[in-house]
């Protein structure tokens, strides 16, 4: 464990800052050599290193990807960028253990989000320490020791997803790939100071994880940053049908977030006397309402009641399943008597669980409808390695407060650095949401990172600025309005009640006339091409793909939607308006936007 003492890497890489690395001419194998041999091989928070010739192999591998793709390496968005996995998911070629050397096995194939992470020509460089079985929230259930802490190694570092959170806190690769059932990918991420994208179950396929809870396991991402573990999850995410509970994403959720969102907080906090991680977790909701965030508080009780099945219900005996087949002397002590539990419950009682499950995750779901988020701590509290040893389970059970309920109720979650507490050690905050609502998660998470002046993991480097996003994400379609669907006006409703989010507002390329329609109700524009024309001012929104065909439903005659050119050359759909209606229409082109002309109506009428 001394090895992992305050042990940055040289490297400390956003995903930018391997693409910009690769620009300037770098050779992925000099690079990827040169981390790899910098890595140490008594450092616990790793199970296996990639061996210099599983590294050829994948640098060859990357080559051909690149010849395929004639030299681009744009098409190939994590060219060279090193990663690291979890060893509960398999790698082909690598031992997958679970942290339980007699369990090992060597895999012949890639998990589903293995093979498409390194199609995207990200490359391998080892597997992580974890609590085995990923059965623990701490980090110390493992034959290779407890993961320390990367700010103070007398503290634990969280689990199970132990090893994948302390490589990329101290900087030794960009983004590593734990598993979250009941917070693996969140509470390592509060303890270390860095993103937690725990996504929508069945997002990030399973084919290829040895399971720890099946029904709620989620494959997760740790980052630096919110957008590297967007960009990762989008690589990593998609339908798989050999997986069994992959799901397609329906693309009615909202893709961003509104400007000044509504977030819900727990009407009662429990810190189990942690006055530090409670003072941080204050000062985030001041900062939140510094950037424009709502808070209203809503009642916890479901939320705690559906906690406490996971580990203390008929629950626990998925993970008995999952160890079936194992000698249980050779699983930890405590990992062992928490899943000897799940011998007791009976088949009815099983049953039970799963209506009462149903049923509060009802309530829960029910309780954030008007509300962007829910935001918690992360953890309550976090506790030293000697304090753990003193109550294993018990302290276990308090860092899941915030966590346990989350994929047995179906939500999304992103989980974020707050703060340092006055010890130095580090907070979090998590936001939750439906499922699917990851990408507008994400989109408010950018921003919150962006009002901190944390540095980034334990790495010491402060946030890189972030360029601004201009493409339009996954799962939506960018619609420019004009007129009457500009925020503020009559026919806004038809986006906002579709959860479409404002972009920003631009102008149209110079060659567009603006007209008021006749006899419209309410009063209408009408824009068209004209070699004559001029730049006029519109609204870009997203709207979330299966609710596009709803908002166009909506349109009369004689307006439909187009393709529209934007300043900047962007194209993106809009109202276009058929020319018969033209020839009464008055031209307004002179205003350089609706909303000019419509206050100068209202003038005119007072």
């Amino acid at each position: 464990m001394e090895s992992q003492r305050m042990s940055h890497a040289s490297f400390a890489f956003t995903l930018a800052d391997w693409q910009q690395a690769y620009r300037d001419a770098a050779q992925p194998a000099e690079l990827l050599h040169g981390l790899l041999a910098s890595l140490d091989t008594a450092d616990n928070a790793w199970i296996s290193l990639a061996s210099a010739a599983q590294l050829d192999a994948q640098l060859g591998d990357l080559q051909a990807l690149l010849d395929q793709a004639e030299g681009q390496r744009s098409k190939l968005p994590l060219y060279g960028v090193p990663f690291a996995i979890k060893d509960n998911i398999d790698a082909a070629g690598w031992a997958t253990t679970a942290a339980c050397p007699e369990f090992a096995y060597a895999a012949e194939t890639d998990a589903t989000v293995i093979a498409r992470l390194r199609a995207a020509g990200a490359i391998l460089i080892g597997k992580t320490n974890l609590d085995q079985f990923a059965t623990g929230l701490v980090g110390t259930r493992s034959p290779h020791g407890a993961v320390v802490n990367s700010f103070n190694p007398e503290y634990v570092s969280g689990g199970s997803s132990s090893g994948s959170a302390s490589v990329v806190a101290r900087g030794l690769v960009p983004f590593s790939l734990g598993t979250d059932t009941a917070g693996s990918g969140r509470v390592p991420a509060g303890f270390n100071n860095i993103v937690g994208l725990k996504p929508t179950k069945g997002w990030l396929p399973n084919t290829g994880l040895v399971p720890a809870c099946r029904t709620v396991d989620c494959i997760s991402v740790f980052a630096l940053t919110v957008s590297d573990a967007e960009t990762v999850a989008g690589i990593a995410g998609g339908y798989d049908a050999a997986d069994a509970y992959s799901r397609q994403n329906p693309n009615s959720a909202p893709v961003g977030m509104k400007a000044a969102p509504s977030f819900a907080v727990p009407d009662s906090l429990e810190f189990f006397g942690d006055t530090q991680t409670q003072a941080v977790f204050e000062q985030a909701l001041e900062q939140l309402k510094s950037l424009g965030v709502t808070l209203n508080t809503i009642d916890f009780s479901p939320f705690r009641q559906l906690a406490e099945q996971l580990y203390y219900g008929p629950w626990v005996a998925e993970r008995t399943v999952a160890v079936e087949g194992v000698d249980p002397a050779h699983i930890d002590p405590v990992v062992r008597g928490i899943v000897e539990n799940g011998h007791q419950y009976s088949a009815c009682d099983a049953y039970k669980a799963e209506y009462l499950r149903a049923e509060l995750s009802r309530q829960i779901n029910d309780a954030l409808v008007g509300f962007d988020a829910l935001v918690v701590p992360t953890s309550p509290t976090i506790r030293s390695l000697a304090e753990m040893r003193q109550e294993p389970v018990l302290f276990n059970s308090q860092f899941g407060t915030y966590t346990n309920f989350t994929n047995l109720a179906d939500l999304s979650a992103l989980a974020m650095p707050a703060g340092l507490r006055a010890d130095g050690l580090p907070a979090g905050i998590t936001l939750l949401a439906p499922a699917w609502h990851d990408r507008a998660l994400a989109a408010f998470g950018k921003r919150w990172q962006a009002s901190l002046e944390l540095p980034l993991g334990a790495t010491g480097r402060a946030l890189p600025t972030q360029p601004p996003a201009t493409a339009v994400p996954a799962g939506s379609v960018r619609v420019a309005v004009v007129g009457a669907h500009l925020t503020g006006m009559p026919l806004n409703f038809q986006l906002t009640s579709r959860d479409a989010v404002l972009v920003e507002q631009t102008l149209t390329s110079p060659d567009y006339r603006l007209y008021a329609l006749a006899g419209t109700v309410p009063p209408k524009p009408g824009l068209a091409r004209s070699a004559d024309g001029t730049s006029i001012i519109v609204e870009l929104w997203d709207i979330p793909l299966a609710r596009f065909g709803e908002f166009v439903a909506e349109i009369p005659a004689p307006l439909g939607i187009g393709n529209l050119t934007l300043a900047d050359g962007r194209s993106v759909k809009s109202f276009i308006c058929e020319p018969w209606a033209l020839g009464d229409a008055r031209d307004i082109t002179s205003f350089g936007g609706w909303r000019a002309f419509i206050a100068s109506q209202q003038a005119a009428q007072n």
